[in-house]
């Protein structure tokens, strides 16, 4: 890693964190990190059971909400499920010094997750035109095992990933996930991965150093 780029703040919350807390708090530190006056942030947090609704997002993808809250938001993406059992990773990193390449940074995230499957025996794989990672089950079908929607700031990035390590599958039920509806959602219990946590942070800290470089 050059020096000129620089070594991210790690941050893991305990509980589950209100996605408006989560969203004011993106908001402060992206602000920071452009003026200089905090440095780069990886959260590591889990939500309540929400949705979202990004840039892209259309009404009639919104099936049932079931009596969860809707967030609409300015990541980048359509309607995706959040809740307990799914590893939220909120990535506030300085494109410039890393190239100032959004495409380059998705692409990056995108082998971060594929990076951090692979250490649970789990090939994640890219598709054209579908955003997010997906596994493919043996009767060929396929399925998104995580989620990717990011914003931009003058160069700072935040939002970020969705990992589904336990989480309630049903509940992507309420929506079309990102607006596809030829393929299912998959978790790594679903998988048959029975992994805590703080396993799967070990693994996600281990996988961004990979690609990132960064510890």
């Amino acid at each position: 890693m050059s020096a000129e780029v620089p070594r991210p703040e790690w941050r893991i919350s305990d509980g589950l964190v209100e996605y408006p807390d989560a969203l004011a708090e993106m908001e402060r530190r992206v602000a920071a990190i452009r003026d200089g006056t905090a440095p780069e942030l990886v959260w590591l947090l889990e939500h309540p059971p929400l949705y979202t609704a990004g840039t892209s997002a259309k009404g009639e993808d919104l099936l049932d909400a079931g009596g969860l809250p809707v967030f609409e938001t300015g990541r980048g993406g359509q309607y995706t499920y959040h809740g307990p059992g799914q590893r939220i990773g909120y990535v506030m990193l300085d494109l410039k010094p890393r190239g100032s390449d959004v495409r380059r940074f998705v692409q990056d995230l995108e082998a971060w997750l594929i990076a951090t499957l692979a250490q649970f025996n789990i090939r994640g794989e890219r598709r054209e035109g579908r955003v997010g990672i997906w596994v493919v089950a043996p009767d060929g079908s396929e399925n998104k095992i995580a989620a990717l929607g990011i914003r931009v700031r003058r160069w700072v990035s935040f939002h970020g990933v969705a990992l589904n390590v336990e989480p309630d599958l049903a509940r992507f039920g309420g929506i079309v996930p990102c607006g596809i509806r030829q393929h299912g959602v998959t978790s790594l219990a679903d998988q048959g991965i029975l992994v805590s946590m703080p396993e799967v942070d070990a693994a996600l800290k281990t996988g961004f150093a990979a690609v990132f470089g960064d510890e």
